[in-house]
């Protein structure tokens, strides 16, 4: 696993606007971090539902992604997992992706 990967994740039940069930999610964890393999990541939920939100990536499919359809990473909706939860990975998001990702995570958090 490594930043930017695509796995499935088994987010559960969804209560009220939570991201739920099983789906593809984007890790987002260093690799510093990912070397000491922790048994919970990051992981922010993909979804085919374009939304007008400003915390929404999209994520065009390509090769080395894996996805079929464009989707869109849903930044707020990030949160712990455990490893045990993530499946097989498709592919990874790269490192423009991840770092729109990681521009919209520290505005959400109020970083300068």
């Amino acid at each position: 696993m490594h930043l930017g990967d695509i796995v499935r994740v088994d987010l559960g039940t969804p209560v009220g606007s939570e991201a739920g069930f099983v789906r593809p999610a984007v890790v987002l964890v260093a690799d510093a971090f990912l070397r000491y393999s922790p048994t919970t990541v990051f992981a922010v939920p993909l979804t085919s539902t374009p939304r007008a939100f400003p915390s929404h990536v999209l994520v065009e499919p390509d090769t080395t992604n894996g996805l079929d359809v464009p989707s869109w990473a849903q930044v707020e909706q990030m949160r712990a997992v455990s490893v045990d939860r993530c499946g097989a990975g498709s592919g990874n998001v790269g490192p423009t992706v991840t770092h729109q990702m990681l521009d919209v995570l520290a505005m959400i958090v109020g970083m300068p």
